[in-house]
C-alpha cells in the first residue's frame, strides 16, 4: 500500500480531495443518486481525450448541448471535468515517457522531443487561452451560442478529415526525432491558435498539436502524450477564468463526471498501447465526424 502511495502521490491526493469534496455536501448518497451517472460520461471523455490527443470536450460539449446547458456553463464545466481527466493522463503518459530507457530502449529516441514540445507549447496556449477570455471584444462573435455550436461542428469535422488524412501519411514514413526551426514556429502558433479556441470551445489545442505531429513524422504516441500534457496545462490555466469570473461550473456534474475522467485518463494509455495507432485513429476520427454534424444547426 505505501509502495503505491509513493509511485503516484499525485492521483492519491486528487482522490483524497474529490473524497473531501464529496462527503462534505449535505447529503451525499442522494446526490451520487442524482449524478453519479455522470461519472461514465467522464470514463468515456477521458479514455477518447487521453488515448488520442483530442481534449473530452469532444464529449461532454455535445451533451451538454443536449441537456440544455446555457454555453458559459458548457464550457466551464467542460474546463473543470478535464481538469481531473488530463491532469491524470498527463501524469500517466510522463511516467511512460520518464520509465522508456528501463523497458523500451528503442523508442527512447523517438521521445526525447516531449519536453521541449512542452516548454514551447505550454506558455503560448495559455496565452492563447487567456488572449480570448480577457479581452471578449475582439473575438464576439463567439460569444453566441449558435456561434459556438457550429463552431464547434465545423472544428470536429476538419479535425476528423485530418485524422482521416495523417493514417494515409502513416505509411512507410520514418519516424521525425528531432524538432527543427520551421516546426518552432508552427507549434508556437498552433499553441496560441489551440490555446484560443480551447478557450471558446475547451477543445482545441491538443487536436491541433497531435495532428500537425503525426503530418510530420514524429512518433504516433508521443504526438498522443503531448497533446494531452499540453492540454492539461491549457485547462488548468484557462479554469481560472471560470472559477473567478464566470462562475459558471455546475460543480453536481463536475464531482462525478470529475472522478471518471481520472480514471478514464489512467485507463487510456493501456488502450493506446493494445490497439495499432492507426485503427484507433480510423475509428475516433469516424466518431467525431459524426458527433460534429450533430452539432450544425441543420
Amino acid at each position: 500500500m505505501l509502495s503505491t502511495l509513493s509511485a503516484h502521490p499525485i492521483r492519491w491526493l486528487l482522490f483524497v480531495v474529490w473524497l473531501g469534496v464529496f462527503l462534505s455536501q449535505s447529503e451525499p448518497l442522494v446526490l451520487a443518486l442524482n449524478y453519479g451517472g455522470f461519472t461514465f460520461l467522464g470514463i468515456l471523455g477521458a479514455i477518447f481525450a487521453n488515448s488520442t490527443g483530442a481534449g473530452g470536450g469532444v464529449v461532454f460539449m455535445p451533451f451538454f448541448n443536449q441537456l440544455g446547458f446555457s454555453v458559459a456553463t458548457s464550457v466551464a464545466t467542460s474546463f473543470a471535468i478535464q481538469c481531473f481527466g488530463m491532469t491524470a493522463g498527463a501524469i500517466t503518459w510522463w511516467v511512460y515517457y520518464r520509465n522508456l530507457g528501463l523497458t523500451k530502449a528503442t523508442e527512447v529516441q523517438e521521445w526525447q522531443a516531449l519536453p521541449k514540445l512542452t516548454y514551447i507549447c505550454v506558455p503560448f496556449s495559455l496565452l492563447g487561452v487567456w488572449s480570448v477570455q480577457i479581452l471578449p471584444q475582439f473575438f464576439a462573435y463567439f460569444s453566441d451560442p449558435q456561434s459556438l455550436h457550429t463552431g464547434f461542428g465545423v472544428f470536429s469535422i476538419c479535425l476528423a478529415i485530418s485524422i482521416f488524412a495523417t493514417v494515409l501519411l502513416l505509411k512507410n514514413k520514418p519516424i521525425k526525432l528531432q524538432l527543427n526551426s520551421v516546426d518552432y514556429c508552427a507549434l508556437i502558433l498552433i499553441s496560441y491558435v489551440g490555446g484560443g479556441i480551447t478557450a471558446w470551445l475547451s477543445i482545441g489545442v491538443g487536436e491541433l498539436l497531435a495532428v500537425y505531429l503525426i503530418i510530420r513524422g514524429f512518433n504516433v504516441t508521443l504526438a498522443i502524450a503531448a497533446a494531452v500534457i499540453l492540454s492539461a496545462f491549457t485547462v488548468w490555466g484557462g479554469i481560472l477564468f471560470h472559477l473567478i469570473e464566470t462562475r459558471a461550473v455546475y460543480w453536481p456534474v463536475v464531482l462525478f463526471a470529475g472522478i471518471g475522467a481520472a480514471i478514464g485518463g489512467i485507463l487510456a494509455k493501456h488502450l493506446v498501447m493494445y490497439f495499432s495507432a492507426r485503427n484507433l485513429k480510423l475509428f475516433f476520427a469516424g466518431w467525431v465526424f459524426l458527433l460534429g454534424i450533430s452539432s450544425l444547426p441543420f
